[in-house]
């Protein structure tokens, strides 16, 4: 394990800036994951550190040392990619060995490196079997094992578990998670994926289009976004389209005269959180009243996702929030069509300059 430091790192193909000046640490034995729709940056980044793509600018340096300008195989890199990337025909032991073979380690110690290894992945007694022998996840675990066999200075994993299935990828990314935490590795990873960016990283780096938006907590950026992307993008939120009209005024392009925390004047949207909105029955009274915002709406659509439920909520033709709420017995649950309340604290308002 080590640190990684990417210094000021840019990637141009022609005009096009696939990666624009992106500058990250990474502390030994963190997990940071690059969060980002596709075509980001995010995949081009870690490739570079990876030594599979030769930077345009800037510098990559391992434990210290510089390996801007080395190959993948001079870098001490494991690197687990999207599609596996299992050689079909080698058994898991060999599969699991290649690398250490690359590297001339002795017969016994690499029968000795890949049966710990393969143990580690709760894959002891597989070794024997080909990779089209195994499930989607084993096969996953068998690319890990193979990363892992080498002892790298830095874990480097590529949407590694987009072609499983939901319930596998949530057991997977705590496996991947705990054997980090466990072996003490440096880790990077790509996803687009926010809910497991939020369930695996130490830290998160949101990019889009090639540059870095926002480094930091999975509270930072949920809770303190930089901008409308990162608002957008990491969690879920509704905006609504105005103006400040003064400090702590915002109106809304459908009319509404909204309270909200602060502000410039001029254009600007108010992003909302959907857990962050109450909603209740059709009435001026009751504890919504004693919110800084509190008006009425119609209900034009629910969602039911077991233990949530989504309500959009038309406020007026220009304006709709989705409100969020947990699904409990006697809870006010309202149906389409009907007429509702919704309110919500000043404070509970995200309000970014367009």
């Amino acid at each position: 394990m080590a640190r990684l430091d990417i210094e000021n790192l840019v990637k141009r193909y022609g005009d096009f800036h696939a990666v624009r000046d992106v500058s990250l640490n990474v502390a030994d034995g963190e997990f940071l994951v690059l969060l980002g729709p596709s075509g980001c940056g995010k995949t081009t980044t870690l490739r570079m550190v990876a030594g599979f793509i030769e930077p345009s600018a800037g510098s990559v340096r391992l434990g210290g040392q510089d390996v801007t300008l080395l190959p993948p195989w001079k870098r001490n890199a494991g690197m687990v990619f999207q599609s596996y990337a299992l050689f079909p025909h080698l058994t898991v032991a060999q599969n699991v060995a290649f690398g250490l073979e690359m590297r001339r380690l002795s017969r016994p110690d690499i029968e000795r490196r890949v049966e710990e290894t393969l143990a580690l992945v709760r894959l002891s007694g597989y070794g024997s079997r080909l990779p089209r022998q195994l499930s989607g996840g084993q096969q996953q675990r068998v690319a890990l094992a193979r990363a892992l066999a080498i002892r790298p200075d830095v874990l480097l994993l590529d949407e590694p578990l987009s072609n499983l299935d939901a319930k596998l990828r949530q057991e997977v990314r705590v496996e991947i998670r705990e054997l980090q935490r466990q072996l003490g590795l440096t880790a990077v990873m790509v996803t687009h994926d926010q809910e497991e960016a939020l369930t695996m990283a130490d830290r998160l780096v949101v990019m889009n289009e090639g540059s870095v938006r926002q480094v930091g907590t999975q509270r930072d950026l949920y809770e303190r976004p930089a901008d409308r992307f990162v608002a957008g993008f990491v969690g879920r939120s509704t905006s609504l389209a105005g103006a400040i009209e003064a400090p702590g005024r915002f109106r809304s392009d459908g009319g509404l005269a909204l309270a909200c925390s602060g502000g410039t004047v001029g254009r600007a949207a108010l992003t909302l959180r959907p857990e962050r909105i109450e909603i209740g029955p059709p009435t001026s009274s009751g504890p919504l009243s004693g919110l800084d915002n509190h008006l009425p709406g119609t209900v034009e659509f629910v969602s039911y996702l077991g233990a949530l439920i989504d309500i959009h909520v038309r406020l007026s033709p220009a304006d709709r929030l989705v409100v969020q709420i947990a699904n409990r017995d006697g809870g006010f649950a309202p149906d389409v069509g009907q007429p509702v309340h919704v309110g919500w604290p000043a404070s509970a308002g995200l309000v970014f300059a367009e």
